[in-house]
């Protein structure tokens, strides 16, 4: 049986995609579906932390032109990712599995407030993390958050579930032709502006040389294949050649 290359992740998802087919909210089929697949990779003995954004609620940035200030905007949107972290957290514990939820906006009567050391034995326990109000200033997005939440907890890699499989040199959405990049440096990525995550998140991951994988986690298994080392997605590194960290059980 195939063992896990990774020992411990951090799984970014996009509040967007919590909304399925409606144009907002959250659609339960999405979150049963997220649900099943995390169950499969934490079975496999993975430790896993979760960030997710809160886009299908509010965006800060696209409304700070409505009469409100971006600051006030942002923290709108952190809340916004409070609720989808709650939401995925319920339906993860009608899967059977142990959760924690951790914000970085104290809310002591929703949610424990983030401390790392706090959040580490969490993973050590087999318990998923899910990391909530973003980095807890304005200014910053979840793609930050999620990475600075990896290096605090020391995770092996950054896996971004997106609906695209991987990373692209135009928007696959909008260019039939555009072509994807199995794997490519995260200094490659910055010169063709790849918008991949936002560019304080990708200087943050290159330079503590923390690999990013992006793939399409709509597609049921997808998740468990890219924790298998399966070719699946895009793998954004320091230097093309690196090769993942082996778990040794």
């Amino acid at each position: 049986m195939a063992s896990p290359i990774y020992k411990r992740i951090l799984l970014k998802l996009s509040g967007e995609s919590l909304m399925g087919e409606k144009e907002y909210g959250i659609d339960d089929k999405v979150l049963k579906l997220y649900a099943e697949e995390i169950k499969l990779v934490h079975e496999l003995g993975v430790e896993v932390g979760i960030v997710i954004g809160g886009g299908n609620i509010y965006r800060g940035v696209e409304n700070s032109s409505d009469g409100i200030d971006k600051v006030t905007g942002d923290h709108m949107g952190m809340l916004a990712t409070v609720i989808n972290a709650l939401a995925l957290q319920s339906a993860l514990e009608h899967h059977g599995m142990f959760t924690r939820c951790l914000t970085a906006i104290n809310m002591e009567k929703i949610a424990e407030p983030f401390i790392r050391r706090r959040a580490i034995r969490h993973l050590e326990k087999g318990r998923i993390v899910i990391f909530a109000a973003g980095t807890g200033n304005p200014y910053f997005t979840t793609d930050t958050a999620a990475v600075l939440r990896a290096i605090e907890i020391e995770a092996d890699a950054i896996l971004k579930g997106t609906r695209v499989d991987g990373v692209y040199d135009s928007d696959p959405e909008k260019n039939t032709e555009a072509i994807r990049f199995p794997e490519i440096t995260y200094a490659d990525v910055l010169k063709r502006d790849l918008r991949v995550m936002d560019l304080t998140a990708i200087t943050l991951s290159k330079e503590n040389e923390l690999p990013l994988i992006v793939f399409n986690m709509n597609i049921p298994g997808n998740l468990r294949r890219v924790i298998l080392g399966e070719a699946v997605g895009s793998k954004v590194v320091s230097r093309i050649g690196i090769k993942s960290p082996e778990l040794h059980l």
